[in-house]
């Protein structure tokens, strides 16, 4: 048995593990990977193993450093089942639709600039085609119900308390080797991205009792999040400030999950009279489409969103008399010729593509203006430089100064921190023999590899991209 690391290897995006066992092979995630965007391109058109040779696919969840090369995958002559949740098998029919339909109107949009330049034009990783014929391989399978995925591999999905129907992988490996003296029974556990105790809306990450081998993201590895209910107050201290001095909070956020959370909070302080009366505006159509994926699920919500929703009697937890959805491109527009203050929700969460670009482009450079940060931004992306304090940036081939504040927010954080992720693996009865950290970049994972050991975990690894462990 081997696994090979093809991404979110000393990075955070392009999630991509293939697992071979008695000559079958079983794809965990086919992610986008997200930096410069040439390299970027190029690594996720080029996928670097045969598609046509992987036999199945299991998916954590539908964040699109996940799922989004999953039309790549199927366009290259993978024909297997591709297994995940009932609740990601929705969100990704919304997020691969929507990834293809973005890169068809950025291409569009960049290609005339090349045009007028003399320069090759781009084609799209993939087309709305693709993502469609891709979306018919999806396997729904429910959390606690166990599965087959290749000869010798019993699966099951525990709910790892990331985003709506986001799962840890838990795989009971009979890989033949008898001869160790546990019948040939190997457990491996992918941790998927791990969620964090108390979010709204979701319930609280599954615990797992043991695990041969674990595989484990480590984005927030030597870091540690603030309370979550810090995160609220954050929220209107600096809206408050903002609207104070005239401007526009713009938020880059995730359509999935993190979008939901602000809409849902804001609901919240809406209701105790605790922000300035200004309108909100969730500007995305990939958002609206997930948000209706939410109402569809109350199966995965916790208890204090039911309970929330019993106190609206019967209400729309996602809905409020000042927020307004804005799907027409039209209206998106005239967001910008706002000269009164406004909170403005749009992704991509990462600013590397989508609405927000459009809206940064047209108000970055005004210093009465806040560019509020509640996700986590990779390296060499919009938002990543922007948070870094560049002064001057690149949106659609085009130089812009930056005068607005920069906020990060990290209550907001959907990824278990330094002490999330340390206690996933210390608390299971039985500790993995061997311990490989994914989805950080590498002061992340070395602290949480410092971390790991300091609690009694021996073997603990940082695999680079491409690295093959041998699992005997």
């Amino acid at each position: 048995m081997e696994i090979q690391f093809w991404g979110a290897a000393r990075t955070v995006t392009g999630s991509m593990h293939l697992l071979t066992v008695n000559g079958a092979r079983l794809l965990l995630d086919c992610g986008l990977y997200q930096g410069k965007r040439s390299e970027a391109y190029e690594r996720n058109k080029r996928l670097p193993f045969d598609a046509k040779s992987v036999d199945a696919c299991i998916l954590s969840h539908a964040h699109i450093d996940h799922s989004g090369v999953l039309p790549v995958l199927v366009r290259n002559g993978f024909r297997g089942d591709i297994y995940c949740t009932s609740a990601t098998r929705d969100l990704s029919a919304a997020m691969l639709m929507d990834s293809a339909r973005i890169q068809e109107s950025d291409v569009r949009f960049v290609n005339k600039r090349r045009a007028e330049k003399g320069e090759p034009p781009f084609k799209p990783l993939y087309i709305q085609a693709d993502a469609q014929v891709a979306l018919q391989q999806f396997v729904a399978v429910e959390y606690h119900r166990p599965f087959q995925p290749i000869p010798g591999v019993q699966a099951m999905f525990r709910d790892s308390g990331h985003i709506l129907g986001s799962a840890m992988v838990v795989l009971d490996v009979d890989d033949g080797g008898a001869q160790r003296g546990d019948g040939g029974q190997r457990r491996i556990v992918f941790s998927g991205d791990l969620g964090r105790k108390n979010l709204p809306i979701l319930r609280d990450p599954e615990s797992v009792d043991h695990a041969d081998i674990l595989i484990t993201e480590g984005t927030y590895g030597g870091r540690f999040h603030k309370p979550i209910e810090s995160a609220m107050e954050d929220v209107v201290r600096i809206v408050s400030r903002t609207v104070d001095r005239g401007g526009l909070i713009i938020v880059p956020a995730f359509a999935v999950g993190r979008t939901q959370e602000l809409v849902y909070d804001l609901h919240r302080l809406t209701e105790d009279d605790r922000l300035p009366p200004i309108p909100i505006f969730v500007d995305s159509p990939l958002a609206i489409d997930v948000t209706e994926v939410f109402r569809r699920h109350p199966e995965v919500y916790d208890r204090e969103t039911l309970a929330f929703i019993d106190q609206l009697d019967g209400r729309d937890p996602f809905g409020f008399s000042r927020l307004t959805y804005v799907r027409d491109a039209e209206k998106s527009k005239a967001l910008n010729a706002r000269s009164e203050p406004a909170l403005i929700i749009a992704a991509s969460g990462m600013c590397e593509a989508g609405r927000v670009q459009h809206h940064l482009k047209h108000h970055v450079g005004d210093r009465r203006n806040t560019v509020l940060f509640v996700g986590y931004q990779a390296q060499n992306t919009l938002g990543r430089k922007l948070l870094d304090g560049e002064k001057r940036v690149r949106i659609f081939g085009d130089e812009y100064d930056v005068r607005a504040e920069m906020v990060r927010l990290e209550g907001y954080s959907a990824h278990a921190d330094h002490n999330g992720l340390v206690g996933f693996a210390r608390n299971m009865a039985r500790r993995p023999e061997h311990t490989f950290i994914v989805h950080a970049e590498i002061e992340a994972a070395e602290a949480l590899r410092r971390g790991l050991m300091a609690v009694g975990l021996e073997n603990v690894s940082i695999p680079d991209r491409g690295e093959t462990a041998m699992i005997g």
